[in-house]
């Protein structure tokens, strides 16, 4: 009698058909086969370890679902403009990057990136750091511009939100840009990074490193200067801070963003103003420090001297037209001082001639928040 055979299912008895066949082939044929098998297999694993080598830093994103960026998948984005090989590029001996983040409106020719790149270009000791400067650029048309003027480019985009057109002041789309860059910033201190950010409406005219603190792990400009760089009372303004990476900084960053569900509708300064009297932020650690305006200044609070000035801001501004007309006349102005004879130079106090179209209404929104902040922790 002959034994009961199970029947096999379809895919497996295709399968055994096509060993049984594989069994009569000649070996060389057979070993052909495998070889090019083993090729293919090694090189899908080489193309998903390039994949997520390049993309490894948006991992680091994952605590925050609410911003999860990912980088543009656009024929652009060759490997050399990956996050880590362009910070690579771009870093100074101690593991230092300018970062600048922008969008399409003020990337356009004619518009605020030209006026920044030009602000290096026309400083004092400041055209050696566009070797060092990173534009991060948030769509597609930013990081465009950016590979026409720049070296050192990185394009980055947050899933299922537009930041092309120009953010105004405290919408919603202003809010979410803010945190945004709030988070990435973080991501850049745990590849190991210090960093200067600055925001691209800030005009670069003399190398400002000379001027910040060893002793700090923060540093940042302040819309007013109270004459302490330790004085809490400072009001800081999150467009310029250098920041080194280590622990303290990191933690502090995390706290920072996950302070947006605390105060939600307030944007990341606003947030800072009352979190830099936050239990947390003592038992952080963290070593505050605020730059003078003398050195940092801005619209808000002019530098006086412009043998001094390191950084000028267009804060206290509302609105890109607005803020390009002052950026001008005080780009303008700067070069009118660096063309005077030395002797000139160091006795002439020239006016910056702005603000003029720009306003300092925007410092009275801050002034009520931080009263309620200090008032709240007292209580």
């Amino acid at each position: 009698m002959r034994p009961h055979r199970r029947r096999l299912p379809a895919m497996t008895r295709r399968t055994s058909t096509i060993n049984s066949s594989a069994s009569d082939m000649p070996e060389s044929v057979v070993l052909i086969r495998r070889f090019l098998l083993f090729v293919a297999v090694c090189l899908s694993c080489l193309l998903l370890y390039n994949d997520s080598n390049a993309l490894r830093f948006l991992h680091r994103f994952s605590s925050s679902p609410s911003a999860s960026f990912s980088s543009y998948l656009s024929p652009l984005v060759s490997e050399e403009h990956r996050l880590e090989k362009v910070l690579k590029n771009a870093t100074m001996e101690d593991g230092t990057v300018i970062l600048t983040t922008l969008n399409e409106a003020w990337a356009a020719p004619g518009s605020i990136l030209d006026l920044f790149l030009e602000s290096f270009r026309i400083g004092v000791g400041t055209h050696r750091l566009l070797n060092h400067l990173v534009i991060i650029a948030l769509d597609q048309r930013a990081f465009e511009r950016c590979l026409e003027v720049h070296n050192h480019c990185f394009a980055l985009v947050i899933q299922d939100f537009d930041f092309r057109q120009e953010a105004y002041f405290m919408t919603p789309h202003y809010l979410k840009m803010m945190w945004a860059r709030i988070d990435f910033l973080r991501s850049v201190l745990e590849m190991g990074y210090n960093f200067v950010f600055t925001d691209a409406d800030i005009m670069w005219f003399r190398d400002p490193f000379p001027q910040f603190y060893e002793d700090a792990d923060f540093q940042i400009a302040c819309d007013n200067f109270l004459g302490n760089s330790d004085d809490l009372q400072n009001r800081p303004n999150g467009g310029f801070n250098y920041v080194k990476s280590n622990s303290r900084s990191i933690a502090f960053y995390k706290f920072w963003y996950s302070s947006r569900e605390t105060y939600p509708g307030f944007h990341d300064q606003d947030v800072l103003n009352i979190i830099k009297f936050d239990p947390t932020t003592f038992s952080i650690g963290l070593k505050i420090k605020f730059l003078d305006t003398a050195y940092f200044g801005g619209f808000c609070e002019p530098s006086k001297d412009l043998n001094q000035v390191c950084t000028m801001h267009a804060n206290c501004c509302y609105g890109l037209d607005s803020k390009l007309h002052d950026l001008r006349i005080m780009v303008r102005n700067w070069k009118r001082f660096v063309s005077l004879p030395p002797d000139l130079k160091r006795d002439l106090m020239l006016p910056w001639g702005v603000p003029q179209n720009c306003s300092l209404d925007s410092l009275r929104h801050s002034d009520a928040l931080e009263s309620d902040a200090q008032h709240g922790s007292q209580e």
